[in-house]
């Protein structure tokens, strides 16, 4: 049962602004922070209900300023990909309680940390040459599942998308097409498995002006502020929740 209590928004609306602002600037890698937050104070799969409609609403705000700036085979392939991956996600989440889907959550929140560190530091290295079409409907397919399961399909999408070397713009309008799919692609059977609520829905109507507002904000981040400064509070959220999430799985 989710509470539209003070508490909540107090931690909904900056989660809301956050997932706006990586979805409008930053190739939507860290909007998943979002819900790791969220997981921290109400039932994952209602975190993940509550997040979905506010990033798709985010995408469509956002689909203007990459329009046609995107390379349409490039995300064909992964938007295609991304449907078994969806199915997947919907298989495990119908069988699995709310603790393993915050150990889940949680794992993913450290290994994103842990991806970016390691290719900020070169112990992990994106393909020199671009990876074959193949390796795109895989990653893809990666992307579709962990987004279904947690809104972080960002990383698997970025190790296809940044080995063809494309410009920042171009990366960007990438993710921001591929997700909008995507994201369509998990509306149903999210309903069907009751992640949606009328409470989930009253959230999003009061969070809808922040997601926005977020979405405006990273739109203008990106043209004006490196990836750095964003990302490093990016991690430090992430460390701390998806440490939270799995201790509170596991006990």
């Amino acid at each position: 049962m989710l509470e539209l209590s003070w508490a909540f928004f107090a931690i909904a609306g900056p989660a809301a602004i956050f997932a706006g602002i990586s979805k409008g600037g930053f190739g939507s890698g860290a909007a998943f922070a979002a819900a790791s937050i969220l997981a921290l104070v109400v039932e994952p799969g209602l975190a993940l209900g509550v997040m979905l409609p506010l990033l798709m609403l985010v995408d469509a705000a956002t689909l203007r300023p990459y329009w046609g700036k995107w390379h349409w085979p490039t995300a064909r392939l992964m938007i295609l990909g991304g449907l078994p991956g969806v199915a997947l996600g919907a298989a495990l989440y119908a069988r699995s309680d709310p603790d393993v889907l915050r150990v889940l959550i949680g794992a993913i929140s450290i290994g994103f940390v842990l991806w970016q560190v390691g290719r900020g530091r070169g112990w992990i290295r994106i393909a020199a040459a671009a990876l074959p079409r193949w390796a795109g409907a895989v990653a893809g397919c990666v992307a579709g599942f962990t987004s279904f399961v947690s809104h972080a399909g960002g990383p698997p999408a970025a190790v296809y998308l940044l080995s063809l070397k494309t410009t920042k713009t171009e990366y960007q309008a990438n993710t921001v097409l591929i997700f909008f799919a995507i994201n369509i692609f998990k509306f149903v059977p999210y309903a069907f498995l009751g992640m949606f609520t009328a409470q989930t829905g009253m959230a999003n109507l009061v969070l809808a002006p922040f997601a926005l507002l977020g979405a405006w904000i990273g739109v203008k981040m990106h043209f004006m502020v490196p990836e750095r400064a964003f990302f490093a509070l990016t991690y430090v959220l992430l460390m701390a929740t998806g440490t939270k999430l799995i201790w509170d799985g596991l006990t």
